[in-house]
């Protein structure tokens, strides 16, 4: 049986809020092996200029704990 733990963490791109999840995946898996899912919970933008200069994302990442 495997346990699963779930964590929120944040990330942000000036690309876009898919970009930014993905960030969030990609950093999160360089200490965290075996993430199985990624769910974003909130998402923001800071404006500048009347333009969006930054996505933000709030998201829950579930992965497996090893043995």
């Amino acid at each position: 049986m495997a346990i699963i733990k779930v964590i929120e963490i944040m990330a942000d791109s000036e690309k876009g809020w898919s970009d930014a999840a993905a960030n969030a995946v990609k950093t999160a898996s360089r200490t965290i092996k075996k993430i199985r899912t990624v769910w974003v919970k909130d998402q923001s933008a800071t404006v500048k200029g009347g333009k969006i200069v930054n996505y933000r994302v709030t998201v829950k990442l579930t992965f497996e704990l090893e043995a």
